[in-house]
């Protein structure tokens, strides 16, 4: 039997199925989203917001559907170059909605950016960390359900839903190690940006730039020493949960490669990881609830968050 034809893997079938059903034709016929175009309707309101520390950036919107509960929750984390100025929370909202609307709680994480005071490494991270671990604490009373918690994250969050599923592999001497982090069930990465050490060799008209990931990463301050230790998911495998990446084949942000790239790695480590690159797509479409990619990426993270995904896959 093929491995794709057996029964655990025939949701990844469907989703590649769903994914080339409703691919526009060509690049020709329809251009690549803009942001633009993804804001340009009105974005549904999240149901509460919820602060974990003083800062500003310090919140947590918190996308709760109808009903009793108990609810499967997605942690998401929105993308920017991890740069205020660029994107916030907000941009997710999208997707929020959507997933609320098919049952699922959402718990869409702000934090403090590189151009914040705070910000960059530690304080991002820690951030991060603080907003996930708060989800812990408020889920009895929001009747939230943490036995499948999934990251979810767009670009730049992609890499900080990764590193959420790393904690526990944090070196002790981090000051980012923390005893019991809230555990992850699975990642889906949404052009993500797994690699903090490649990322820093993209073009910077492309990619983020090596001066925002030696912000990431500490160097820019003259931490010492393996930098990415602590703070790139590509340095902390094998990560022991599925991971999802989804790739577009036109995005200059997160070229499939960088998914391709990752893989292997972590294959090397033991470990497999998926990567799925949709035809026609670019960096916005992968948070656009009316698009081919979001078709596979709702379907993935729906079937990971309810338990139904094919768990860690042995190489």
């Amino acid at each position: 039997m093929s491995p794709l034809a057996r029964p655990q893997h025939r949701w990844i079938l469907a989703l590649l199925a769903a994914a080339w059903l409703n691919a526009p034709p060509t690049q020709a016929a329809q251009a690549l989203m803009t942001w633009a175009d993804l804001t340009r309707t009105p974005a549904p309101k999240a149901t509460r917001r919820i602060a974990y520390g003083p800062a500003t950036n310090q919140v947590i919107d918190l996308w709760l559907p109808e009903g009793p509960g108990p609810f499967p929750v997605v942690l998401m984390l929105h993308g920017g170059c991890w740069r205020a100025s660029i994107a916030n929370l907000g941009i997710m909202n999208y997707i929020a909605g959507d997933l609320r609307r098919r049952g699922v709680a959402v718990w869409n994480i702000e934090y403090r950016g590189v151009d914040q005071p705070g910000g960059g490494y530690p304080g991002t991270f820690q951030d991060v960390a603080a907003a996930a671990d708060a989800l812990r604490q408020a889920a009895p009373d929001l009747h939230l359900e943490l036995d499948h918690v999934v990251a979810v994250g767009h670009s730049a969050g992609g890499h900080l839903a990764l590193w959420l599923a790393a904690r526990r592999r944090l070196p002790a001497s981090s000051p980012l190690h923390a005893d019991d982090p809230l555990p992850i069930a699975a990642v889906v990465s949404l052009g993500g940006l797994a690699d903090l050490a490649a990322v820093r060799e993209l073009k910077d008209d492309a990619g983020c730039g090596a001066a925002v990931v030696d912000a990431m990463s500490g160097r820019a301050a003259g931490r010492s020493g393996d930098v990415y230790a602590d703070t790139s998911p590509a340095a902390l495998l094998p990560l022991g949960v599925p991971q999802l990446l989804v790739q577009g084949d036109l995005d200059p942000v997160s070229p499939p490669y960088v998914g391709w790239e990752y893989r292997a790695k972590a294959r090397k480590r033991g470990e497999r990881v998926r990567v799925i690159v949709i035809p026609a797509t670019g960096h916005a479409e992968l948070i656009a609830p009316r698009s081919a990619a979001w078709v596979l990426e709702a379907l993935a993270i729906q079937a990971y968050a309810r338990g139904a995904g094919p768990g860690p896959v042995k190489p």
